[in-house]
């Protein structure tokens, strides 16, 4: 494995200290943002900024984000969501805390892993609308996907369950999930997108390294 283990507890202040200037799943899909002529969109020049800012800062940036009841109403319902898929699929889950690449600034943090991070977990607890969508569907939206390729990477896991939980439905549409494969997710590809921005990420450090020195010397 080319990680290390973080053992924080997700949210925690040691767990957002672990994350700072790193790349990670939550924001992989800022990354790979571009405008239709292939230049970088706004959110992959402000991530950018902000890893940069962490990086010099040495402390998270706070980036606005403000949890809604929803969000909130979601991670109450995690554990019971975590023995919905036990029961359904068999496996039994373990969590850990922040996954740091041992070699680049980018880690993720899993919702959950089975066995010696062999396959991998993604729980949504989603509201009615959004859960009767992936039941109809079964499509991982755009952003979950990219996290689910960024944290098959990371941790060379050969496949990830994306998990769709809502006890407020009938027993028989509570839960869906779907398994995507490494396979699948051309990582190769994503790697080397992965490493172009970090470059970019870095040359911006050093920019700013640059002004911290000249100012030493004024």
């Amino acid at each position: 494995m080319n990680f290390t283990v973080v053992d924080a507890p997700q949210r925690s202040e040691a767990w957002f200290t672990a994350r700072a200037g790193r790349l990670t799943g939550s924001v992989a899909g800022d990354m790979l943002a571009k405008l239709k002529d292939g230049k970088p969109a706004a959110s992959r020049k402000n991530l950018a900024l902000r890893l940069m800012l962490e990086r010099v800062t040495r402390k998270p940036v706070d980036d606005g984000f403000v949890k809604s009841a929803a969000m909130q109403a979601g991670i109450d319902r995690e554990d019971d969501a975590f023995s919905a898929y036990e029961v359904l699929t068999g496996n039994l889950t373990q969590r850990s805390g922040f996954l740091a690449h041992n070699e680049l600034m980018a880690g993720c943090s899993l919702d959950g892993h089975i066995g010696n991070f062999e396959r991998l977990l993604s729980i949504k607890c989603r509201q009615p609308a959004a859960h009767l969508e992936f039941l109809k569907s079964g499509t991982i939206p755009n952003d979950a996907m990219a996290q689910l390729r960024h944290e098959l990477w990371i941790t060379s896991a050969s496949e990830h369950d994306y998990f769709s939980w809502n006890p407020d439905f009938p027993a028989a549409l509570q839960a869906k999930f779907v398994t995507v494969s490494a396979e699948s997710c051309r990582l190769a590809e994503y790697e080397a997108e992965v490493l172009t921005f970090l470059a970019e990420v870095e040359k911006e450090v050093s920019s700013v390294n640059e002004l911290m020195a000249k100012g030493v010397a004024a």
